[in-house]
């Protein structure tokens, strides 16, 4: 099972249109070209991002911007806007259901508990990390 990228591609996406504020117009074309994805995916991610209200796009000519400073844009934000079930179906539980056998009967009850402690663990991390953060890891890789 491999998870979705558009969560990646939005965290690239969003670092792309903070370094760029002020120089240069940022598209859906032009993150294409950064992010190597089709220029659709960008504008998904986009209006993924836009209706979570952490960028504005310019209608027409395009040009998108954040919403609000990085410090207060969390990776848990950025990934519930692209994947609003994401984390609610990382870890699944297979069917067995009204299978005779009792390891088959009680197999959901025995994970829900132990899985939504994961879900919990993971939302909780994500919300302690910000976009700003994750801009002054690239500007360290950029200098070091």
């Amino acid at each position: 099972m491999q998870l979705s990228m558009k969560c990646s591609i939005a965290v690239h996406c969003l670092i792309f249109i903070n370094e760029a504020k002020g120089k240069r117009k940022v598209t859906s074309t032009l993150l294409s070209q950064s992010t190597g994805c089709n220029p659709v995916v960008i504008r998904n991610v986009f209006s993924a991002l836009k209706k979570a209200g952490i960028i504005t796009v310019a209608r027409g000519t395009g040009g998108a911007e954040l919403c609000r400073p990085p410090a207060d844009i969390t990776l848990y934000m950025i990934y519930q806007a692209v994947e609003p079930e994401g984390i609610s179906s990382l870890i699944g539980i297979h069917s067995c259901e009204g299978r005779k056998c009792p390891v088959a009967q009680n197999i959901r009850q025995i994970l829900e508990g132990p899985y939504q402690q994961i879900e919990d663990s993971i939302r909780q991390t994500m919300k302690g990390i910000t976009l700003e953060s994750m801009i002054e890891d690239f500007h360290k890789r950029l200098t070091g």
